[in-house]
């Protein structure tokens, strides 16, 4: 009875065993990518970026040390993980920005290639070559994520693919665009057709003896693309993921490039919706001024002809008033455009200065502008009528800051390789917190701000036109104690005076 108790017993251990084991793994799966969640989390305060690569090695760990199936669901808790601790909002499983669902994305297929890879059982070579892989990988999402989106992302992706795998020749093939960007050392030639042919066919092409392979890019079972590559092949599944993490790279580019598209349209909307207010606004008193004068000329009632002299230069400063705002506002629209076109030519500084102040001879009657400018300033290489117009938004912006009796003071002073100009007022000054804003479009400072008209767009056309000079535009200011406003020149050099 005891020999057969224990034969009877033998397969509840073994089943016993087996379960055990099995339990063993999955804890150790759950401890492991918790260790790097607490870690990564709570200890270190690591970027996204971090944690991601933090969860690629546990992955790699699991693959290798129990296997596919352990590898996989350590994939799995670490995509969970991962958008729940580190991705915005933070501590819930749902994304805010579209843009980090690529980010999710590329995490989870460059997660799951890697559990399929590290899992392989092979040679030492083998073994070898497919720790490359994941390594490419994940470099390559790690590329994609950081890439520069004010340049061509196809470009990047290509240059970075040849970088990170060693790749001899790379030729990418855009669909959306029709661009075929290269990278890599060599050139692929006669690929074009092939190319196109796998971005609209889906086909697979490969060549052993030139070690040239050509796939096509796909999203959502798509074909949207396609690569050629040359060099040492990549196992079928890596190549797979390399085709879905450039799938994954070129949408994020045109979600940007949409995104971008539809907030310039807001911010265009935005500028004249305030542009025809502020218009509407500064162009009530002078139309007003021109009505009375000329209603009362009309009328017959005003017959002393110095009365009616004076009428008429009413009439005449104000239409003179109207017409700089109108061709201000369209500077300011060509500036907002991009459309800035600097026609540089020697000036004196003097002479810069009184240019730009004859124009505001109405807004500035009454009030005492002192022009401090030595004789011995060196002339300056710029576009006289934007300088003037950005030296007009730093006086508009004194006058109207200050109290009617202050003075504005401007004044000039030689820099190395350049002439600093200066526009200070006795205004109540700005604080320290507003002043990394006040150049922003739209910005005001809150110190008067409900007794000041305006757009808000003088100081950035003047930091606009300042920078297209190749200059710098500061302040130094402190409240109750006025603002200084700062603009640097290009100095004329002796060459160009010749």
């Amino acid at each position: 009875m005891t020999g057969d108790s224990m034969k009877s017993g033998d397969p509840g251990r073994r089943l016993l065993s087996r379960s055990g084991w099995m339990a063993l793994r999955i804890l150790s799966v759950l401890a492991t990518v918790a260790t790097i969640t607490l870690v990564s989390f709570s200890a270190l305060h690591v970027t996204a970026t971090a944690a991601g690569l933090f969860y690629a090695v546990g992955i790699v760990a699991m693959g290798q040390v129990w296997g596919l199936t352990e590898a996989l669901l350590s994939s799995l808790l670490s995509f969970l993980v991962f958008d729940y601790f580190f991705l915005p909002p933070v501590g819930t499983f749902s994304i805010s920005r579209p843009m980090d669902w690529w980010a999710l994305v590329a995490f989870l297929i460059a997660a799951i290639a890697a559990s399929r890879l590290s899992s392989y059982p092979a040679s030492n070579q083998q073994a070898e070559d497919r720790q490359r892989e994941m390594e490419g990988l994940y470099a390559l999402s790690r590329a994609i994520l950081l890439m520069d989106s004010a340049r061509p992302v196809a470009k990047q992706v290509a240059y970075q693919i040849a970088q990170i795998f060693n790749f001899s020749a790379v030729a990418l093939y855009d669909r959306a665009s029709g661009e075929i960007l290269r990278a890599g050392p060599e050139d692929l030639t006669a690929i074009e057709d092939k190319l196109r042919q796998a971005a609209v066919q889906g086909t697979l092409f490969q060549e052993a003896e030139s070690q040239t392979v050509v796939t096509a890019i796909r999203l959502g079972g798509e074909p949207i693309g396609s690569i050629a590559l040359r060099g040492r092949p990549l196992s079928d599944g890596a190549l797979h993921a390399l085709s879905n993490l450039i799938a994954i790279g070129l949408e994020r580019a045109r979600g940007q490039e949409i995104a971008n598209r539809a907030e310039a349209a807001r911010q265009s909307q935005e500028l004249k919706s305030t542009l025809m207010d502020a218009i509407a606004h500064e162009f009530k008193t002078p139309l007003t001024s021109i009505k009375a004068a000329a209603t009362a000329l009309l009328s017959g009632s005003v017959r002393q002809p110095l009365a009616q002299r004076e009428l008429i230069s009413i009439i005449n400063e104000e239409a003179d008033r109207l017409s700089q705002w109108v061709n201000e506002a369209i500077q300011m629209a060509r500036i907002e455009a991009g459309q800035v076109h600097v026609k540089r030519k020697v000036c004196h500084v003097d002479a810069l200065v009184s240019a730009a102040l004859e124009p505001m001879r109405s807004a500035t009657e009454g009030r005492e502008i002192r022009v401090l400018i030595s004789p011995k300033i060196p002339e300056v290489f710029v576009d006289g009528e934007l300088i003037g117009l950005a030296l007009r938004q730093l006086v508009d912006n004194a006058l109207k800051y200050s109290p009617p009796h202050a003075s504005v003071i401007i004044r000039a002073r030689a820099a190395e390789g350049s002439v600093v100009l200066s526009v200070a007022d006795e205004g109540p000054g700005i604080d320290e917190t507003e002043q990394a804003r006040i150049f922003e479009k739209f910005y005001r400072a809150s110190s008067g701000h409900d007794q000041v008209t305006g757009a808000g767009m003088g100081l950035t056309i003047a930091r606009r036109i300042v920078e297209a000079h190749s200059g710098e535009i500061w302040l130094q200011s402190r409240p109750g104690q006025g603002s200084e406003f700062f603009i640097s020149l290009p100095i004329a050099h002796q060459e160009v005076l010749v």
